[in-house]
């Protein structure tokens, strides 16, 4: 039952948009062309953005720079109970999703995926949020400059999916 209705789905959900705009007698093809013209706008404008929080990654990653950032933070994190192959997931997962699921393919190709790390990778993958780029991405698109609480609030909610993933991944 649920497979027959996730194939029917979309094409019910676009046939009802469809209908509704044809009922409401609108355009509905050029609202369409419309919409896909300010797509591509923001779209091009979100480049450079996003080019930059890539190479920023990449430099982090090919530099060494995350490793001594890690050994650092390998302290405060033995103290918070944080595996240390946690931590470069969990800095990078807050500027990449691309970067961080490639670390925690390295965690479960090393501990494997049913095991501690490899939980709490998943986990950790599936309760937190690419903070930075989102913030730079949404709040950028419309040209927001004052994010107010958002950054400190998701960094809580981020450090609260942190501390779910070890605490809910530890074995019985």
């Amino acid at each position: 039952m649920i497979s027959w209705i996730s194939r029917i789905l979309v094409p019910l959900i676009i046939s009802y948009i469809v209908g509704f705009g044809v009922l409401s007698k609108r355009p509905v093809f050029d609202d369409f062309l419309a919409g896909a013209k300010d797509g591509m706008k923001t779209a091009a404008e979100l480049l450079p953005v996003l080019a930059g929080l890539l190479t920023a990654v990449g430099v982090l990653r090919a530099s060494g720079l995350l490793e001594a950032v890690c050994s650092l933070l390998s302290a405060p994190a033995e103290w918070l109970h944080l595996p240390e192959p946690l931590i470069p997931l969990a800095l990078v997962r807050l500027i990449s999703n691309s970067a961080a699921t490639g670390l925690a393919l390295d965690i479960f190709k090393s501990y494997g995926p049913d095991s501690y790390l490899g939980m709490a990778a998943s986990v950790m993958m599936s309760s937190t949020e690419t903070v930075f780029y989102c913030v730079s991405i949404y709040f950028g698109s419309i040209h927001v400059t004052k994010t107010r609480y958002v950054l400190p609030g998701a960094l809580i909610a981020t450090a609260a999916g942190i501390g779910a993933s070890v605490f809910l991944s530890k074995p019985l």
